[in-house]
């Protein structure tokens, strides 16, 4: 038994050793993991309650997948520069703004689950589509089977991005609670960085820990979880301070790591004022926070140019030399090379690449002669030259 712990803690133990189902044993680990003591002693505690709650989230995948077998399912084909999907528990609003943003045709009704199935719509927004996709609403539960959670989460995990949409005529607070808990269960980090840890497997030479002074933590630990994970022989390469449980997320394939806004709606209702700004102290650190009315069409355009800032677009505009640029631009993700948009344009821009000029941002003066690997900003003009 461990030492120091609390009472809550030991219940939830109990329940842990006589729960029979995966989602009463997820349960009641939580319980254990949000009760245990947090100091260095019970370190390798917090580590084995998170290792075996991502054992027991990949079984429950399993299992759901097998009872779904050639069941429904929800797939949304990708379209545009990126994906977003609005996310939120039954009746928040959901229909009423992607029908406002996409000019998309949906039901809308006062009443919750309206929508049985995602819905996707395209926002048009300085010159980029971009796929907004209504996912039906979650309950609590949802990332343990009920009302066919798991896969509506499986349509979260593939986006792209998240806007978390909130209902400011109720308790917002308690409306994110249950789908933080809900996207945690379900192996979705929101706004949230994945551990600087880079994993490359050898054939041979066993494992060899760069940056292993980072690390905070028993080193033996991590020779552990390299075990559990079947990984005997790699090279290791740790790029910032990380604790055994940052090390653990980092080894688990199974976890995505998503952008997130918080879209409050019904900000016309009585009382959202002070709802709002609660949200705000609450979660206003973690999440950018929009409120509007989708029913009064408040503050739709800030929601589209936050949209379109969550997606993290960058348009770049091509021409031949001696010629305006071409219309429209080429959406491409933040951090996109020269290189990434001659693949884009052409398979031979790339192949027979030379150098390209660049006019915008990027660049220190208009026309800058510029090699493959240039990261390219929004609004920038490239000028190819191949061989």
């Amino acid at each position: 038994m461990p030492t120091n712990v609390t009472i809550e803690y030991l219940k939830a133990e109990e329940e842990y050793k006589e729960a029979k189902t995966i989602p009463q044993k997820i349960r009641a680990l939580e319980k254990m993991y949000a009760t245990v003591p947090k100091h260095k002693g019970t370190e390798k505690l917090r580590l084995q309650i998170k290792r075996k709650l991502a054992e027991l989230r990949k079984e429950l995948e399993k299992q759901q997948a097998q009872k779904k077998g050639g069941g429904y399912s929800f797939s949304v084909r990708k379209e545009g520069a990126a994906q977003i999907v609005l996310v939120g528990l039954p009746n928040v609003g959901k229909s009423s703004l992607l029908k406002k943003l996409t000019n998309v045709d949906v039901d809308v009704a006062d009443y919750a689950f309206t929508t049985v199935e995602p819905i996707p719509g395209m926002m048009f927004h300085k010159d980029v589509q971009i796929q907004l996709v209504e996912v039906p609403g979650l309950v609590e539960g949802a990332a343990l089977g009920k009302g066919m959670g798991t896969q509506l989460l499986a349509v979260i995990r593939n986006a792209d991005a998240i806007a978390i949409v909130v209902d400011l005529s109720q308790d917002p607070i308690k409306q994110m609670e249950i789908l933080l808990k809900e996207f945690e269960r379900a192996g979705i980090k929101v706004n949230k960085r994945k551990p600087r840890i880079e994993i490359k497997r050898t054939s041979m030479g066993g494992i060899v820990i760069n940056g292993q002074e980072l690390i905070q933590g028993d080193i033996s630990e991590v020779m552990k979880m390299l075990r559990e994970e079947k990984i005997h022989s790699a090279e290791i390469t740790v790029k910032e301070p990380v604790t055994l449980e940052d090390f653990s997320e980092a080894l688990d394939n199974s976890l995505v790591w998503k952008k997130a806004i918080i879209i409050a709606n019904k900000g016309d209702a009585p009382g959202s004022k002070e709802r709002y700004e609660k949200l705000v102290e609450a979660y206003g650190e973690r999440f950018r926070i929009i409120p509007v009315s989708a029913r009064k069409k408040i503050k739709l355009g800030d929601l589209k140019e936050t949209l379109y800032e969550l997606a993290g677009i960058v348009r770049v505009f091509t021409k031949s030399p001696g010629e305006e640029p071409a219309y429209p631009p080429i959406p491409m993700k933040k951090g996109s090379t020269v290189i990434d948009v001659a693949k884009k344009v052409h398979k031979d821009f790339a192949k027979n690449f030379k150098y390209a000029r660049v006019w915008g941002k990027s660049v220190k003066f208009p026309g800058q002669r510029v090699g493959a690997e240039h990261v390219l900003e929004d609004g920038d003009i490239v000028e190819f030259h191949i061989r």
